[in-house]
């Protein structure tokens, strides 16, 4: 079989990443923060909770985010759609670079979501994807 008889069903489609690796502004010290995503851990057996963890290090220093396993299951649930992996990553940056910037500031080592978090910074990550040109 030839390649270009799958061509027209391939679809394809490219989300620039934007909380993998950005600058926030520490709402009180005013200070550029770097931040870059590292890793996912699993977390169900490390704390007995079921969460997904997301470190980024931030201005050098380690920082988690923690998001809820059970916000995959209410989404798909609600929207039919899953939670990728690189989806989360975006979920958890947007709410570090907006913690960061509404002065929560620097300091902190873990920030821990809840379900309606976890899927409220889903929606505005993918609302801000979406308006960057393409």
């Amino acid at each position: 079989m030839r390649a270009e008889r799958f061509a027209p069903e391939l679809r394809v489609r490219y989300i620039f990443s934007m909380f993998e690796n950005f600058t926030a502004t520490d709402r009180w010290t005013k200070k550029q923060v770097h931040c870059t995503y590292q890793s996912q851990i699993i977390a169900i057996s490390t704390r007995h909770a079921d969460a997904i963890d997301y470190k980024f290090l931030v201005g050098g220093h380690k920082v988690w985010v923690v998001l809820p396993r059970v916000a995959w299951t209410e989404y798909k649930n609600g929207t039919g759609k899953t939670i990728t992996d690189s989806l989360a990553v975006e979920i958890a940056g947007h709410y570090l670079k907006t913690a960061l910037e509404s002065g929560e500031g620097l300091g902190r080592e873990m920030y821990t979501l809840t379900v309606e978090e976890t899927l409220a910074h889903l929606e505005a990550a993918v609302k801000e994807m979406e308006a960057q040109p393409a």
